[in-house]
């Protein structure tokens, strides 16, 4: 954790954790899941004096992906996005990504790179292991920083609970067997940063969380 800093920001309606991942070295930052309020946290990347590199999506759910366009307008220069490349389709329907819900204005949005399960990235001095965790939808996914101990884990992992399974295209087969498989399996003392709600770590969740025991 040494040269990671991680700042967390509760943005949007339903309250959505984005967070910073930024390398303390190089100032270079990770945008992960701006759902919201893309000016307030354009501002905040130049106050801090980061270097924005990427926008890391956990999934394409209109609370997580909504704050891109007025980040990038904000900064003035375009910073690729991130996804998996399962997630494609859910980003674009405003069906899926829940956008024409909640009288929000229907809408689609894009990634500029799409990830495969396991793909290792090299972004702002980070190593990035893509952990394919589909169930809250079918391309949803969390970002594992193996030598930092962190996992960003969407709306796949909650403390105490799981995403929702209800929306279109949810499964929760799906998600038990993919936070199981790819995120249970971390180290126990991996601190898990989720979509909403408090921090956790793998260990806690292993005994205590009612989805998964």
């Amino acid at each position: 954790m040494d040269k990671l800093q991680i700042e967390q920001f509760i943005v949007g309606p339903v309250q959505t954790n984005c967070y910073f991942a930024v390398h303390t070295d190089t100032k270079e930052a990770l945008i992960v899941d701006p759902g919201a309020s893309g000016r307030q946290l354009a501002q905040r990347i130049k106050d801090g004096g980061y270097t924005p590199v990427a926008i890391l999506l956990t999934h394409g759910h209109f609370d997580h992906a909504d704050g891109i366009a007025d980040l990038q307008k904000a900064l003035e220069h375009p910073i690729p996005v991130y996804a998996h490349e399962d997630e494609k389709e859910t980003l674009e329907e405003a069906r899926l990504n829940l956008s024409f819900s909640l009288d929000w204005n229907a809408r689609g949005y894009a990634a500029d790179v799409y990830v495969k399960d396991n793909e290792e990235l090299s972004l702002a001095g980070f190593s990035i292991k893509v952990l394919h965790t589909p169930g809250h939808t079918v391309g949803g996914c969390c970002y594992y920083f193996p030598e930092e101990n962190v996992v960003f884990s969407g709306d796949s992992l909650f403390c105490g609970s799981i995403g929702r399974t209800d929306f279109p295209q949810g499964s929760m087969s799906d998600l038990v067997r993919s936070v199981r498989d790819k995120i249970l399996t971390l180290p126990e003392d991996t601190q898990v940063l989720p979509g909403h709600d408090a921090a956790t770590t793998v260990g806690q969740e292993k005994i205590y969380n009612p989805f998964l025991v």
